[in-house]
């Protein structure tokens, strides 16, 4: 039988997604950990979301290509709006990072 990754001896640097030279890193479910004391979100009262420190660690993380607002307007405002409204409509609580997105986006009525 083939040698397993997961014995418990100290391997040799074969372990899965444990080594350095790996180009992805795994996290904790729900993806990488942002704070707003590393600078990598924004608190609530500054309009929450994540700054460019925090899109550039999520996207080295994760592979993903995470963009900067954009309340000017466009497609991607509009797509934004509607998805964060029926995050905020069906919250359970007060959802105020929610909130405070929509207002950063300059989304209607908020």
């Amino acid at each position: 039988m083939g040698q397993s990754n997961y014995s418990s001896a100290p391997s040799s640097g074969s372990g899965v997604g444990t080594s350095k030279g790996n180009s992805t890193v795994p996290f904790k479910k729900g993806g990488p950990s942002l704070a707003v004391g590393r600078g990598e979100k924004l608190s609530v009262e500054k309009g929450a979301g994540l700054t460019a420190k925090g899109r550039a660690k999520y996207n080295k993380e994760t592979g993903s290509h995470l963009k900067a607002p954009q309340p000017q307007g466009g497609a991607r405002k509009d797509s934004f709006c509607s998805r964060m409204a029926g995050v905020v409509e069906h919250a359970k609580g007060d959802a105020p990072r929610a909130k405070a997105s929509l207002k950063r986006w300059n989304c209607p009525s908020w």
